[in-house]
C-alpha cells in the first residue's frame, strides 16, 4: 500500500440501531489503525457506555442463543439459556417466559415427560436451538435442548404459551444440545393452506431418531395433533431425508451441520458444512488419526416438493489472493442493489448471498489460523448451475454423485422432458449432486481476526455488508462491485470475549444476531489510491484539510454533530448521506 497521503478519503457517520440518534454533544473517539486491508484504510471509533441501550440477563450464565425482530414494530425477541425475553426498541424487558432447568438426561428417548426413563436425571439448562417469527398466526416458535428438542409456541403480544406438542417422536426435532445445531425456514403462503417449517440440523449420532431434513405442517391451531408432522409420510416416502446407517460405516462420527437457511422464489435452501466422503490420505474419521476434510454446500429445494425429489446439493467456495476457503462460517441473503449487481451481471432486485469462510478444510481447534474471507455469490449463477446438471443427469451423463447419501455410485437415467428453472424433480435421478464448486466473488480478507457472522442491505443502490469477527469487532463492507472497502469499529468498555450488554452476552458465539441490533456509531473512511485532501462545502468545516493518514477527534464530533442536524436521515440502521466530505 502507498503512502497515506497518497490516498483520498471520504468519511461519514453510520448507526445501527433505527431507534436511536447519536446527540450533538456525543464524545466519539477516533483514531487510525495500523491494520490494512486490500485497497482500504481503517477507521477505528469507540463509544461511550451511556450513548446507547444494552440489556443484560438477570443470570450471567443465561447467555443469548437466537435474536428475531418484528419489523412490523421493531420488538426484539431474545432466545436464551432457560428464558425467552421479549423487549422493545429500546431493549427495555417487556415480559419473559421461563424454559428451564428442568430434570432431563438426553439419552431419554422418548423423553422422560413421555413416558418413565431410567436413565438417571439431572438438573439441565434449556438452550434455545430455534427461534422463528410465525407472522401469519402472530407467535413465536421457540425450540430448545430440553426433551429431545421439543418447541413452544409463544404468543408475540405477552409470549403466553399457545401449545408445547410433545407426545409424538415428530415433536422431537433434534437431540443435540448446541444451540447452534438447528436451523428452521417457514414458508407461508397466501391461500388458505396451512404454513410449512423446513428444519434441518445435526443428528448427532442418532439418524433412527431424527432426520438431517424434513419439512413439517405448522397448524394453525397451536394445539393441534398434527403439529409438526411430516407434510407428507408413507410406507415409502416421506418429507424428509436421514442419514443412512451405512454412511457412519465409512465416517463413524459423520453429520452435516446446518450455517444458514432461506426461501426465495420456488426453493427453499440451507447452507451446510459437511464431512467429505473419499478415499484420499486425508479423509475417514478423525477417531482414526486422520483429519477429515470438510466441504461447505447449499442445499435447495422446492417449497411444494413433499417427497423431496428435488433435493440437490452444490459445493461453494471462495479463493482470494490464491488462498482458498472452503470452511463455511455464517452467510446472509440480501438483495444485489444496482452497483454490485453491475459487476456481477445481475439485476439490481436479485438475490446474492454473502458469505464468510475460513481458510482450507479441516476444522481445527479455536486457537487455530484466524484466516477469514467474505465473499458474495449470485443466486441467479447457482440456479444456473443446478438446471444444467439436472439436463445433463436427465440425458444420463455422469452418476448422481451424493456419496454421503447413496455411498455406491448410481448412474444418472436418460429420460425424455423440458427441464426449466423452476423443475422440482422426479422420483428418478433423485437426490443430486453437483460436482463442480461454485466460486463466490471475494470481498475482503483478514487474517488477524476470524469473521465469524455477517448481515447486510442495500441503501442508496449500494450494497453495505456488516461482519462480526471473534474478538467482538464489527466491521463494514463497502461494496463498489470492482472492489469493496471497509471500516471496523473498535466497542467501548469491550473485552477479547465480547463487548457488553446484549452484544457481549453472546461472547464467542456467532455475533451477527447481537452486533446487528446494538446501537453503536462508527466512522468508516472510503478510499480511493488518489491525493488525500478532504473539502467540506456542505459546512462541516471551512478549510480543505491534508490527512496524513488521520483524522483528527474535532473533525469526527464536528461532522458528527452536522450529521445529527439532518434529521430526516435518522440515521436509522442505514448509511447517513454523505454530507460532511465530498472528494475533489
Amino acid at each position: 500500500m502507498t503512502s497515506l497521503t497518497r490516498i483520498r478519503t471520504c468519511f461519514f457517520l453510520c448507526c445501527f440501531l433505527s431507534s436511536v440518534v447519536l446527540p450533538v454533544t456525543s464524545q466519539t473517539v477516533v483514531q487510525a489503525s495500523p491494520i490494512h486491508s486490500a485497497g482500504s484504510q481503517v477507521i477505528t471509533a469507540s463509544l461511550q457506555e451511556e450513548e446507547y441501550a444494552s440489556f443484560r440477563a438477570e443470570n450471567p450464565e443465561w447467555t443469548f442463543n437466537h435474536l428475531a425482530v418484528d419489523y412490523r414494530n421493531g420488538n426484539v425477541y431474545l432466545g436464551a439459556v432457560n428464558r425467552i425475553y421479549k423487549l422493545s426498541p429500546d431493549l427495555e424487558v417487556q415480559v419473559s417466559h421461563e424454559t428451564g432447568p428442568d430434570e432431563d438426561n438426553r439419552k431419554c428417548y422418548p423423553p422422560r415427560i413421555v413416558q418413565p426413563c431410567s436413565e438417571p436425571l439431572t438438573l439441565t439448562n434449556n438452550v434455545n436451538k430455534m427461534l422463528l417469527m410465525d407472522y401469519r398466526e402472530n407467535r413465536l416458535l421457540a425450540c430448545g435442548s430440553l426433551y429431545q428438542g421439543i418447541c413452544k409456541l409463544l404468543r408475540l403480544d405477552d409470549l403466553f404459551k399457545l401449545g408445547e406438542p410433545f407426545h409424538k417422536k415428530e415433536h422431537y426435532l433434534s437431540g443435540v444440545n448446541e444451540s447452534g445445531s438447528v436451523f428452521g425456514v417457514i414458508v407461508s403462503y397466501s391461500n388458505a393452506s396451512p404454513d410449512m417449517l423446513f428444519v434441518a440440523t445435526a443428528v448427532d449420532g442418532k439418524p433412527e431418531y431424527f432426520p438431517t431434513i424434513s419439512s413439517r405442517k405448522l397448524a394453525r391451531n397451536s394445539e393441534e395433533d398434527g403439529m409438526f408432522a411430516y407434510v407428507f409420510h408413507d410406507e415409502f416416502v416421506a418429507s424428509m431425508i436421514k442419514i443412512p446407517s451405512d454412511t457412519f460405516t465409512v465416517i463413524p462420527d459423520f453429520d452435516i451441520y446446518y450455517i444458514y437457511g432461506f426461501a426465495s422464489g420456488n426453493f427453499v435452501y440451507f447452507l451446510t458444512l459437511q464431512p467429505e466422503m473419499g478415499n484420499g490420505p486425508t479423509t475417514g474419521s478423525s477417531s482414526a488419526g486422520r483429519e477429515q476434510v470438510y466441504t461447505s454446500k447449499i442445499v435447495r429445494l422446492c417449497k411444494a416438493d413433499t417427497a423431496f425429489n428435488s433435493y440437490v446439493e452444490v459445493p461453494i467456495g471462495c479463493i482470494s489472493d490464491n488462498v482458498e476457503y472452503r470452511l463455511l462460517e455464517a452467510a446472509y441473503l440480501s438483495k444485489a442493489g444496482s452497483i454490485l449487481a453491475h459487476s456481477l451481471e445481475v439485476a439490481p432486485d436479485d438475490d446474492v448471498l454473502f458469505a464468510v469462510f475460513s481458510k482450507g478444510q479441516k476444522r481445527r481447534p479455536r486457537q487455530a489460523s484466524q484466516d477469514s474471507a467474505l465473499c458474495v455469490f449470485s443466486l441467479r449463477t447457482i440456479n444456473e448451475k443446478i438446471k444444467n446438471r439436472l439436463q445433463a443427469c436427465y440425458k444420463g451423463e455422469g452418476t448422481l454423485d451424493l456419496a454421503w447419501l447413496k455411498v455406491k455410485d448410481i448412474p444418472c437415467s436418460s429420460a425424455l422432458l423440458t427441464i426449466d428453472d423452476d423443475f422440482c424433480g422426479l422420483d428418478m435421478n433423485a437426490p443430486l449432486g453437483v460436482s463442480q464448486m461454485v466460486h463466490g466473488k471475494p470481498l475482503f480478507s483478514d487474517d488477524a481476526d476470524k469473521m465469524t457472522s455477517v448481515i447486510a442491505y442495500v441503501y442508496k443502490n449500494h450494497s453495505l455488508v456488516f461482519v462480526g469477527t471473534k474478538s467482538g469487532q464489527v466491521k463494514k463492507v463497502f461494496s463498489l462491485g470492482a472492489f469493496s472497502m471497509m471500516l471496523r469499529c473498535f466497542l467501548h468498555h469491550s473485552s477479547s470475549s465480547g463487548c457488553a450488554g446484549v452484544c457481549g452476552t453472546c461472547r464467542a458465539t456467532p455475533f451477527a444476531s447481537c452486533f446487528s441490533h446494538c446501537a453503536h456509531a462508527c466512522v468508516s473512511l472510503f478510499v480511493r489510491p488518489q491525493r488525500g485532501v478532504l473539502s467540506a462545502p456542505s459546512g462541516c468545516f471551512t478549510d480543505s484539510q491534508e490527512t496524513n493518514g488521520k483524522i483528527s477527534h474535532q473533525l469526527a464530533v464536528q461532522c458528527a454533530a452536522q450529521m445529527n442536524r439532518s434529521r430526516d436521515e435518522k440515521l436509522s440502521g442505514m448509511l447517513a448521506d454523505r454530507q460532511c466530505f465530498t472528494v475533489i
